[in-house]
Formats: structure tokens, C-alpha cells, sequence
């Protein structure tokens, strides 16, 4: 509160005593009574008013002239007068406070955040280690208020909590995805078809397509996957499958005997199987739901040439914006804009661009 307010209090409590100078005896007593009794009222609903600085000052400069007697029934006493006091002449002897630690930026308090994101067995003295290498000195205490505030575990609860993303990301240089989905020709038959994705670069394979799936039939696409893969079998440790009656134990077997372990996904969890259900997203979208299938051979045709562009043609953003059949470690170079054609697939329903012969 100001001081201007401390005045015009100070002068308008003057005024109202000499207006009382005019009044008689019994108004007084009466007005006295009055607000005694409005006093009694406002203690019932608030027992400990707040009181700022210049009511303190007034309230303790005219205590001292009431009788002893009534300085009792005041809503302060001597103590809390002397309470006050102790409190202003600490508050003006007092030396300030070190200013302690530096404070933690937001840019520094993001970086924490991340680490223990994205690393769940990174505990508070791992990150501290990390921080340090970079550059930054953060005590493990403040790691971990930092960490409790955005309502991260400590690193043995956030290890145990394995997501199937977790896990599918982790193992996707290891790893098979193998799904059906099926297509309606215009006969309105429906034609099943199922593949298998290479998860560490995305290559599709089309096995095959039937209008009656069967176990003996998915379990011979299985040997021929196996045939075809050669080398790469060596390199290969799981394959993602739903829980389909047509995944009998022979097409597991086909798997197991080359090393590769069937893991089976939970029932009715699509999302465990991210990577095949994203294929056919991109299938239906971009070819067979722009289309009508006149047969079971059409559709080989459209899904061979389909696979053919997405291995070969198709950039994909989780593989840096190349095509799974693009070798990472050849830089592209660049090709002069006279010299760019198109391509057309599929009656030109897909393009794609390269250079001109």
C-alpha cells in the first residue's frame, strides 16, 4: 500500500474526530454501540482478518489511547503490536540471501525431459554424466525435481514400461511383419492377399492372392518367402503376426526352422502390428480403392506393379524420404530440370519422375 493512502487515512480519521466534538453524549455511546456490535458480527465469518501495513500502523498507534480495560476486546493485543514490530526490524537488519544456484533454462530443462524420454533406463546420475560430456553441470537433485515435475518415474519404472513401439522400434533391423487384407472385385468378390514387410527398410513382399485362404496356402507362401529372402534370413529374428487361425504351427515351423521366432501380437491390438497395418493404409489409398478390379488376375497385376513402384519409386518419410530398394549411402545428384520425365503407372494413376534417357 502507498503512502498517499496512509495520509488521506490519517486526515479523514482527524476529520471524523472533530465532527464528533458537535455530537452529544448518547449519540457517542449509542454509535459505540453500534459498531460493536457490527464487530461481534464480521468475527463470526472471519476470525482473522487480514490487516496491511497502514492498518497496522493506525491500529497500533491508537491502541495505546484506550483504557486498559478495553484494550482487551480489540481484534489485536500488545502482542501482536510487538509481534509487528519484531517482524519490521528484521525485515530492515536482515542481510539478503546468497542468491544460491543458477536457474535452469527452459532449453536445458527440455534437453532433460528428452533424455529421460527417450532413454528409459537412463536413471539421474546417467543424465547428469550425459549433461556433463555436453557441456552443462546439473546436480542429480534438481534432474530429479525437474523430472517429478513433468511426472517421470525414476529409471526402474520407466524401463519396465516396454511399449509395443518401444519394442518394435528396437528390433526393426530383426524383424518380419506379415498380414492379409483383402479387396473387392467388381463382381463383388472378395479376394484375400497377403504379404510380408521387411521392417528395416520397408520392402514389401506380395505373396500371394486367393478368394479362400487357407493354412496349407499360407504355409507354402511362407516356404517361398524363405526361398526368396536367401542371405537375409541370417539377419532376421521375429515375425510380427496377428492371432489369424490361418497362422497354423507348420507356418510357424517354416519361421522357426530358419531361427526366426513367430510373436504374435495381442488380440484385438492392431497397433502392435504398426508396420503392416501402415502398408495397407498406403495400398488402399493409393491404388486398389482408386480402382476397379475386373478379377483375381487383375489384381495380381495392379498389386505386383503397385509393390514394384513402392520398393523402387515411392520415398517414405521414415526412411529419410528414400525408396526402400535406394541405397543410404549414395547421395543422389541432381538433375537438371530439362532432363526430368514422367513416368506413368497404372494409367498413369502413380507418376514418378527420373531422368530422361
Amino acid at each position: 500500500m502507498s503512502s498517499p493512502r496512509l495520509v488521506y487515512l490519517a486526515v479523514s480519521r482527524v476529520l471524523a474526530w472533530l465532527a464528533l466534538l458537535s455530537r452529544s453524549d448518547a449519540a457517542k455511546n449509542a454509535e459505540i454501540l453500534v459498531l460493536r456490535h457490527e464487530v461481534a458480527v464480521l468475527r463470526r465469518g472471519n476470525t482473522k482478518p487480514r490487516l496491511d501495513w497502514s492498518d497496522r500502523a493506525i491500529l497500533a498507534a491508537l491502541i495505546r489511547l484506550l483504557p486498559k480495560a478495553l484494550q482487551a476486546h480489540r481484534i489485536i493485543t500488545p502482542a501482536t503490536v510487538l509481534r509487528w514490530h519484531k517482524r519490521l526490524t528484521a525485515r530492515k537488519w536482515t542481510q539478503p540471501r546468497p542468491p544460491g544456484r543458477p536457474p535452469i533454462s527452459d532449453e536445458l530443462v527440455a534437453l532433460i525431459v528428452t533424455m529421460a524420454t527417450d532413454n528409459k533406463s537412463w536413471g539421474y546420475q546417467r543424465i547428469q554424466g550425459e549433461l556433463r560430456r555436453l557441456g552443462h553441470r546439473v546436480a542429480a537433485s534438481t534432474i530429479r525435481r525437474i523430472l517429478r515435475a513433468h511426472r517421470l518415474p525414476p529409471a526402474p519404472r520407466r524401463a519396465n514400461d516396454l511399449t509395443w513401439r518401444t519394442f518394435l522400434r528396437g528390433h526393426a533391423d530383426t524383424l518380419l511383419a506379415c498380414d492379409f487384407f483383402h479387396v473387392d472385385l467388381v463382381n463383388l468378390q472378395r479376394v484375400y492377399v497377403f504379404f510380408v514387410l521387411d521392417v528395416r527398410n520397408r520392402y514389401v513382399h506380395i505373396l500371394g492372392t486367393t478368394a479362400n485362404p487357407t493354412g496349407a496356402w499360407t504355409t507354402q507362401l511362407a516356404r517361398n518367402l524363405i526361398a526368396d529372402l536367401g542371405q537375409r534370413t541370417d539377419q532376421l529374428r521375429h515375425l510380427v503376426r496377428d492371432r489369424d487361425a490361418k497362422f497354423t504351427a507348420a507356418f510357424d515351423a517354416v519361421f522357426t526352422s530358419e531361427g526366426i521366432q513367430p510373436l504374435p501380437i495381442p488380440a484385438q491390438c492392431p497397433r502392435a502390428n504398426a508396420y503392416a497395418e501402415r502398408f495397407v493404409l498406403t495400398a488402399r489409398r493409393e491404388c486398389t480403392d482408386r480402382m476397379l478390379l475386373l478379377g483375381e488376375r487383375h489384381l495380381r497385376v495392379v498389386l505386383n506393379e503397385f509393390a514394384d513402384h513402392y520398393n523402387r519409386g515411392r520415398p517414405h518419410r521414415s526412411l529419410e524420404k528414400r525408396a526402400p530398394n535406394d541405397d543410404p549411402e549414395v547421395l543422389p545428384l541432381s538433375v537438371p530440370l530439362d532432363r526430368i520425365r514422367r513416368r506413368k503407372l497404372l494409367g498413369g494413376l502413380i507418376s514418378e519422375y527420373e531422368r530422361a534417357a
